[in-house]
């Protein structure tokens, strides 16, 4: 299965990173993409303090956009990550859309970006609510687990996705420049490696208004921790060909999975 990974820039601006994203979207489906992904707060990055008072619902335009996207290029497209308004709570929500538009999955981060490293100051608590229950989908037949930037650092999480049936992960980002230079590479291979899995993490890249710099180096992963492909500093689309049959190949020679000793965990 072949699959898009989108890097963005995204900015203050929603019509200009729709149509930025757009843009790569349609590169995404020309190449016989099956699966696109968006990173974190693609809809709009920035003045972080304010995301609950413009977060959108499930029905709100950015969801629409994202629904109308996949439908015009009859893919599947994760649309990384938006402030979603949940009655009186906001979250950092990722949905999955199928090739007919349809909403299919909907993860909301569970682990939230709150720590005080120079360069990389946020408190994400403030202003959004964890979520609650781990997701795991289908497309086309293979499992999709689903996570948000930060889940990155919690192996468990990653783990759990796995032992619930997940083939690939998602993680769609924007990882700081301050820690992605140290960690990114690092966490997103470890995660491939221990798990198995292919991993999908598109990144934001760049400086905008109120929130840290991010790193970009958007990546595909294989289960045996190669990087298919790696985004440059700049905006882009990168693809690669997931081959399940060397996954299952992996699983098989080194069954790491079936050696696991929970009893004594």
């Amino acid at each position: 299965m072949r699959v898009g990974v989108v890097q963005l820039s995204s900015t203050l601006e929603t019509e200009r990173n729709f149509q930025a994203a757009a843009g790569f979207l349609a590169q995404a489906a020309r190449a016989e993409a099956r699966l696109a992904l968006l990173p974190e707060v693609f809809n709009r990055r920035g003045e972080s303090a304010r995301v609950r008072e413009q977060a959108e619902s499930l029905e709100g335009p950015t969801m629409q956009w994202a629904a109308e996207q996949a439908r015009t290029h009859g893919l599947w497209l994760l649309a990384g990550s938006f402030g979603e308004k949940a009655g009186d709570l906001c979250h950092n929500t990722s949905c999955l859309f199928s090739p007919e538009g349809n909403r299919v999955a909907v993860y909301r981060k569970i682990h939230l970006f709150d720590v005080d490293i120079p360069g990389a100051v946020a408190r994400e608590s403030a202003n959004v609510t964890p979520g609650t229950e781990l997701v795991v989908t289908e497309v086309d037949g293979h499992s999709l687990g689903l996570t948000v930037c930060y889940d990155l650092r919690f192996p468990e999480l990653y783990r759990s996705l796995t032992l619930l049936g997940a083939r690939m992960i998602t993680v769609p980002s924007a990882f700081t420049e301050r820690t992605g230079r140290d960690h990114w590479e690092v966490l997103l291979r470890a995660r491939a490696i221990e798990n198995q899995v292919f991993i999908l993490a598109p990144n934001q890249f760049g400086t905008t208004t109120g929130t840290p710099t991010s790193y970009g180096r958007s990546m595909i992963i294989d289960p045996w921790g190669t990087v298919l492909a790696q985004a440059g500093d700049s905006e882009g689309l990168i693809l690669a060909d997931l081959d399940f049959a060397r996954q299952d190949e992996v699983r098989a020679r080194l069954p790491c999975l079936q050696h696991r000793r929970p009893e004594l965990y």
